[in-house]
């Protein structure tokens, strides 16, 4: 089976070829026994067409509102936060929603969001969600996967599942000897993906963000969040210890997704893939997470094919 993702070739029982067009990178990964994490066998894919015609794409009218709000000064909202509210006034308007509309003079034609949205894109981005549609069912690998995009760069993008905890604690793993203290030795680890790779996502709640991002260890993902590689798990550790962040604030995972830089995009085409960007706290890393829940979560914040939903 060619795998979906940069890895090795490898078999599945039962599923000859996940997706025939997926063609990747070799990389050298150890055999993941797939009794580890939290998956299931299902029947192989079907393939049918997508139309990206339901996500959002910014009015030629709306370009000069868009960059006056980036280089304004004075507004302190993130663009992605602007964007989404947007997007939000666009469904308010054609769908007559009921929402609260700011008060102030600079956003007074802007929507008020709520503290967890999300809304569909038309391409990847840093720190946007990919969401596994209909067309994964059956991939137990990938099946109701929500992967969360680290980096866009000119390698290609890499990412990481967020909802496939694993039957593993990091005390298993390779970075437990750069843990010498055992910080987080207990700390149930997270199947990101095939590909030979430990990664960490950070969230500080206590205020920490400006010391994590002067630490150069770490990159942001977005707005309160970061990730960093094996290499980074004892200075997580220490900054645990002076509680910059704190344990529950960090989660670890084992593999990571890759594509080639411009095979995600025609993944994407495709139909195995929706794109959304979504707010930091759709990525609660401290909740518990079920491996099905977080899916759910997310395409019932996006809302059906015509449309977004926002909380």
């Amino acid at each position: 089976m060619d795998a979906s993702f940069l890895t090795s070739r490898s078999s599945i029982s039962g599923v000859k070829e996940i997706v025939p067009f997926i063609k990747s990178r070799i990389y050298s990964c150890p055999k993941r026994s797939s009794s580890q994490f939290l998956t299931r066998k299902v029947a192989a894919p079907v393939s049918v067409k997508c139309s990206h015609s339901d996500s959002w794409k910014p009015l030629e009218e709306d370009t000069d509102l868009i960059k006056d709000c980036v280089n304004n000064a004075r507004a302190d909202a993130d663009w992605k936060e602007f964007r989404a509210r947007l997007v939000a006034g666009e469904q308010a308007a054609t769908s007559d929603m009921v929402m609260d509309y700011s008060s102030s003079s600079s956003s007074s034609s802007l929507i008020t969001l709520g503290n967890k949205w999300a809304h569909k894109i038309h391409e990847p981005e840093t720190g946007c969600l990919l969401v596994a549609t209909e067309k994964l069912d059956g991939v137990h690998m990938y099946e109701k996967t929500v992967v969360l995009i680290l980096s866009v760069g000119p390698s290609g993008p890499i990412g990481v599942i967020l909802n496939r905890p694993s039957l593993i604690s990091i005390k298993e793993t390779k970075a437990n000897v750069l843990d010498k203290a055992g910080t987080f030795s207990d700390k149930r680890l997270f199947f990101g993906g095939p590909l030979e790779e430990g990664l960490l996502l950070m969230s500080p709640k206590n205020g920490g963000d400006n010391e994590v991002e002067k630490s150069g260890a770490f990159r942001q993902v977005m707005k309160g969040m970061y990730y960093g590689t094996r290499e980074s798990v004892g200075l997580a550790a220490e900054m645990v210890k002076r509680k910059v962040v704190g344990r529950s604030d960090i989660r670890f995972f084992d593999g990571c997704c890759g594509w080639e830089k411009e095979q995600l995009k025609a993944d994407i085409l495709r139909g195995y893939w929706t794109v959304a960007a979504c707010s930091s706290s759709v990525v609660e890393i401290g909740s518990a997470v079920q491996s099905h829940a977080l899916w759910d979560e997310v395409v019932g914040l996006i809302g059906p094919q015509t449309g977004s939903v926002f909380m």
